[in-house]
């Protein structure tokens, strides 16, 4: 099978909703929008309960990110909360509208580029100014969203889908 689906920049796409929370609860939104993830995971277990086993342990993997990213870039201002709540449902929809036309198997292939993306996106705030613990924190939360992009690489290999 070979199929050409469209991989967006979901960093730019989600951009609009990202830029919408402040500055310090952009790490925390981020946390929200792994969750979404984890239930676009779930869905997808049901779709393909073939694969449900390992696409099930892809949905515990982001929410382990989203508690972990928590942990260390909380939220606990109001406004932080009010503006997270506020874009996390059209973000989660815009994110979802991606893989609409697409089957559960080519929305797999969507979703490994958007793991690798959102490793990115973890790395990207490591910075030498950070304590030490942090950046391992970081870099840590990246490789976890990997093992997700790996699993869904090696199914979508094992099924025929280039």
């Amino acid at each position: 099978m070979s199929t050409t689906v469209a991989i967006p920049d979901f960093g730019a796409l989600l951009a609009p909703y990202i830029g919408s929370v402040p500055q310090d609860a952009i790490p925390a939104f981020l946390a929200s929008l792994e969750r979404t993830a984890a239930e676009r995971y779930r869905m997808w277990a049901d779709e393909v309960p073939e694969h449900s086993e390992g696409l099930l342990q892809c949905a515990a993997r982001e929410d382990e990110i989203a508690r972990r990213a928590e942990v260390i870039y909380p939220a606990p201002r109001k406004d932080q909360q009010d503006a997270i709540s506020k874009a996390i449902i059209p973000a989660r929809d815009t994110y979802y509208e991606v893989f609409a036309k697409y089957t559960p198997i080519e929305q797999m292939a969507i979703q490994a580029n958007a793991e690798r993306q959102g490793a990115a996106a973890w790395r990207a705030m490591m910075d030498s100014n950070n304590a030490q613990a942090l950046n391992a924190e970081l870099e840590e939360i990246a490789q976890v969203e990997e093992v997700s992009a790996d699993y869904l690489d090696g199914l979508l290999e094992r099924m025929g889908f280039k």
